[in-house]
């Protein structure tokens, strides 16, 4: 099953004896913080102790400054924003600067930590608490400093987890390996080592300025794109199809632009005017088609809306592609260059997506979506292809173009109805940044509410898709604008299910779950294995006994040192069901209906594993789905939101497809469980037995889902414990090995995910 891995060990506190080297080096350095600009105190009363009033507050760090030599800087802020990270400036005589400064994104209600390198010229440091404008309160703040041996330990610990470039080599040959690297690269070896520790922290939260992440990630020059396009063996024609209908003419004009702005010169720009009232709109358009060839125009003689319109440029259409683009929003430089050169590796491919931001009245770019590779079940629940879209124009043809009647999600179902039936090599997802999308008051990105008629209609567009292969199926909105929840059919009768539950003593653990499984869920065929693990425990025992009078109960004994992966694979050869429930005896379910939804799931041909949402008892997410990559091998997505918190992009309420799923409670089919030969009880016996499982499920052809409307509360681990002996320490890193190996580069190509997202934390982060 899925495990975090370990959290640092805490630092060892100082002797006694050493108090005089405390007394006299600093081995702790708190600070006294003056405020040096865009701070406000607040009254003694108030929640917090300051207000940053920009997003730039400053405090200058008073006291003794610290020892040079390794620490560990530790911080918790008390704030009230969604995330926050702070950053610490050195001046070594130049003065502060971004070169000398440290970035550390900080976790809610924790301490968060990272090594740092203290210069012996060290002048003066600059505290910066905020990115942005807030309140917040200083809870911890320190320097502590490290014996070399023990930074050392803790600086492999990092980068053998989480650089790509160490994470096959052993933890205690770090030191050398950078070493030498460094002597190589004719540098000193702490300064590569700090530089690839810099690498493995987040550098953006998900309130931070995206602005800061652009001016990392600038557009190519135009002489790389001329090459690249040089290169190109064939260069299909894209046709831009653009309805318009009274738009706002300063914001047509730069839409106009985007187009003829484009680095890839082999376009079309089809354009139907819907009948606009506003005279500037055709005088605009017609001034535009008179100067440039490339561009169709037609005016339609009657207001027919926005598929009426549509069909009208697509009628224009010579392109062996067509893109959609709406009349106010706008293209980036070389969107048309990136399609060109996707489809240059994918010929053949008929349905091309990219990422978007959204842009305002100003021009300000902001909320980046970086959007997964293919996935099926996230577009049954939002249409998260658009924008940028592209389709081979033949297919959209052939289909009939687009659908009267679905006006306001006419480009969903044209998703819907144009990847039907295609292989997943024929959907491309170009992890670019393609597209701008107008955010205005009135505007669907601007407010999705303002478009009532944008969810009916999408709500329509799922329901036709879905019910031509599955008449039984139900739809409805879900619980955000423009998303949906799909019901699959039970098979009736419903397939018998084996939740199997491993277990060793701990009877004030496992009766709860047992008993709450068992009256808790209104699945109509089921049966419990309890795997007993050795129980010694005489309370234990008697509640084995007394359990097994229900019909529905076993107890099997299943003896010798905990292999989570062992006891399962036993439990599957002696159940009896057609699916398998590996369930953890931690696990409580929120609500009668959590196994038949994901039953329902697991009992469609496609689909190979699936799981379900699990919350700690305090109400925030354990897990919604696993991200591959994060913390060197996988972790869970969206680990410590609320679990009202929309999540990403509306993620968190969105059945959706994943590279796996945890075993703390996964379905799956029996006959895929034994195709893929169980879980690996030879590598696998605790940790990550569960992601080796799914991704070999993947890789048999299915598709892995989690859903999030099978809910239920995980006292992760509390019957194991913690990795907090040095045994268990080095199971979990022998662990975390074997999957590196046995599954290399692929553990940081996650389909499901984005190569922009951070792998350092679970909150979908920008890089």
């Amino acid at each position: 099953m899925l495990r975090p891995l370990s959290s640092p060990a805490p630092l060892a506190p100082v002797p006694a004896s050493w108090g005089w080297l405390k007394r006299t080096t600093r081995l702790v350095c708190q600070p006294r913080l003056l405020p040096l600009s865009g701070l406000e105190a607040l009254a003694p009363a108030s929640r917090h102790a300051w207000r940053a009033l920009d997003d730039d507050p400053q405090f200058l760090w008073r006291r003794q400054l610290p020892l040079p030599g390794w620490h560990m800087l530790e911080v918790r802020l008390d704030h009230d924003g969604a995330s926050a990270a702070v950053k610490l400036y050195f001046d070594t005589g130049d003065g502060f600067d971004e070169a000398h400064s440290l970035y550390l994104a900080l976790r809610a209600g924790r301490v968060s930590k990272r090594l740092c390198y203290i210069p012996p010229t060290l002048r003066a440091i600059r505290f910066d608490p905020l990115e942005s404008a807030g309140e917040f309160s200083v809870e911890h703040l320190r320097l502590v400093w490290l014996t070399p041996g023990f930074a050392h330990e803790r600086l492999a610990q990092r980068l053998t987890n989480l650089h790509p470039d160490w994470l096959q080599t052993p933890r205690q040959q770090l030191i050398g390996a950078l070493k030498q690297r460094a002597s190589e690269r004719g540098v000193a070896w702490r300064e590569l080592a700090l530089a690839q520790y810099e690498a493995t922290f987040a550098r953006t939260c998900p309130s931070a300025s995206y602005r800061a992440w652009l001016d990392r990630h600038p557009t190519p020059a135009a002489a790389e794109i001329a090459a690249r396009l040089a290169a190109f063996t064939w260069r299909p024609t894209i046709s831009v199809l653009l309805p318009t209908h009274d738009t706002e003419p300063a914001y047509l004009k730069r839409c106009l632009d985007s187009v003829l702005a484009q680095s890839y010169p082999h376009w079309q720009l089809c354009i139907a005017d819907d009948a606009s009232r506003d005279p500037q709109v055709m005088q605009t358009l017609s001034r535009y088609a008179a100067a440039e060839a490339r561009i169709a125009l037609v005016q339609r003689e009657h207001n027919g809306h926005i598929c009426a319109a549509s069909n009208s440029a697509l009628a224009l259409a010579q392109g062996e592609f067509v893109a959609l683009l709406d009349h106010d929003d706008e293209l980036a430089r070389d969107a048309l260059f990136h399609i060109a050169e996707a489809l240059q590796r994918q010929p053949d491919a008929d349905v091309l997506y990219s990422d978007e931001d959204k842009i305002d009245e100003r021009g300000e770019r902001f909320d980046p979506h970086f959007k997964p590779a293919w996935n099926p079940d996230l577009l049954l629940g939002q249409n998260y292809l658009s924008h940028l879209s592209v389709f081979r124009t033949a297919r959209v043809r052939a289909l009939g173009g687009f659908r009267l009647g679905l006006e306001g999600s006419q480009d969903h179902d044209l998703a819907l109805r144009c990847t039907r039936g295609l292989s997943a090599g024929r959907i491309v997802h170009v992890p670019q940044v393609l597209y701008h999308w107008r955010a205005v008051g009135t505007s669907t990105a601007g407010a999705a509410a303002a478009k009532t008629y944008t969810g009916a209609a999408g709500l329509r567009a799922v329901r036709e898709h879905l019910a031509l292969e599955t008449p039984a199926v139900r739809v409805e909105a879900g619980r955000f604008p423009n998303t949906y929840r799909v019901h699959w059919p039970l098979p009736q009768p419903a397939p018998l299910v084996s939740l199997l539950v491993p277990t060793r003593d701990r009877v004030e653990i496992l009766e709860p779950c047992v008993r709450a499984l068992l009256e808790h869920t209104d699945y109509p065929n089921l049966e419990l294995l309890i795997l007993d693990n050795d129980s010694r425990d005489p309370a234990t025992l008697d509640f084995f006994a007394a359990i097994a009078a229900d019909p529905r109960v076993r107890v099997l004994r299943c003896p010798g040192p905990f292999n989570y992966s062992a006891l399962n694979n036993i439990g599957a050869a002696r159940a009896r069901g057609a699916l398998l429930a590996l369930v953890n005896n931690d696990i409580e379910p929120m609500h009668p209906e959590w196994l038949t939804e994901m039953v329902t799931h697991a009992c469609r041909p496609e689909i190979g594993c699936v799981g379900a949402k699990l919350y700690y008892p305090n109400g925030t997410i354990q897990h919604a789905g696993v991200v591959l990559g994060v913390g060197g091998v996988a972790g869970h997505a969206h680990k410590y939101f609320s679990g009202h918190q929309p999540g990403y992009f509306s993620r968190l309420h969105l059945a959706q497809n994943y590279s796996a799923v945890t075993a703390a409670c996964l379905v799956v089919r029996r006959e895929i469980f034994t195709a893929v030969g169980g879980l690996d009880a030879a590598h696998l016996a605790v940790a990550f037995n569960d992601v080796d499982f799914c991704l070999r499920v993947r890789d048999a052809g299915y598709r892995n889902l989690w859903t999030p409307f099978a809910e239920l509360y995980h006292h992760e681990s509390i019957s194991r414990g913690s990795d907090d002996t040095q045994a268990k320490r080095a199971r979990a890193a022998s662990e975390a090995q074997y999957m590196r190996r046995r599954w290399g580069a692929s553990l940081f190509t996650d389909p499901a995910y984005h190569p922009h997202l951070t792998l350092t934390h679970e909150d979908f982060s920008l890089r």
